[in-house]
């Protein structure tokens, strides 16, 4: 079947607002969308700029914006997204974070994000029998924000990053936060409550669900987020 791909183009040398450029391809229903990208970049148009690396949906790289929906190239088929002979699929950058060239945007701020919240497990206590032990039961309550690929897909989905509230560190910071506050080895809640209790952290969260829709990994981020105000509600709550 052909699909027409309306990719969203932007050189910065070059021009001085974003563009739309049309692209006819080749493709067959089963095809992965990164497929008709890669046959764009190797057969139309070399200059082409997107992300991509493992190809099967565990890297996150090459996430973008798919017929107005985050989504990962790789993970996406041409039947997905056309139903019939000569659809247009439209193709955009990720929202929320800056746009360096066409597809290609800035993850630094997204990475600025992620750090602040201390992504790393925090015991300082004396380690017995050469490991921390963990059982079944208490890996179960952290086992889903272990998914998170960290490809910024919930954070373009969220309407409070893109303008109600610019600051938000956005819900994969969030869910990176879960993953170590509901670790029964981890002691560095107290450590990440300044980032988390405040306008810019948990508070910011909606309850929109954007993230949780468009998350390629099934992640329930926003019951991440919402796991998270409860236990920092029941500290404060401790604390008076």
């Amino acid at each position: 079947m052909k699909v027409i791909l309306e990719i969203r183009r932007f050189n910065p040398e070059t021009d001085s607002d974003p563009h739309f450029e049309k692209y006819e391809v080749q493709a067959r229903p089963e095809d992965r969308l990164l497929d008709a990208l890669m046959t764009v970049k190797s057969n139309i148009d070399g200059t082409l700029a997107f992300r991509k690396s493992c190809a099967h949906g565990i890297c996150g790289s090459d996430a973008m914006v798919i017929n107005g929906v985050e989504r990962l190239a790789c993970k996406t088929l041409i039947r997905d997204v056309a139903a019939q002979d000569n659809a247009v699929i439209r193709i955009e950058p990720l929202a929320c974070l800056p746009l360096q060239r066409d597809l290609l945007v800035d993850f630094d701020p997204f990475f600025e994000s992620y750090r602040s919240v201390k992504p790393f497990l925090i015991n300082e206590e004396p380690v017995f029998a050469g490991e921390r032990l963990q059982s079944p039961e208490d890996r179960e309550k952290m086992d889903d924000p272990t998914k998170c690929i960290l490809c910024a897909a919930c954070l373009s989905s969220c309407p409070v990053k893109a303008g109600i509230n610019p600051q938000f560190i956005g819900p994969a910071a969030i869910v990176q936060a879960a993953r170590f506050i509901f670790d029964s080895r981890d002691r560095g809640f107290s450590e990440r409550l300044g980032v988390l209790d405040a306008p810019s952290g948990v508070w910011a969260c909606e309850n929109h669900f954007n993230c949780t829709k468009v998350c390629p990994r099934g992640i329930k981020v926003t019951k991440n987020i919402n796991l998270t105000k409860n236990r920092i509600k029941a500290l404060l709550k401790e604390a008076e």
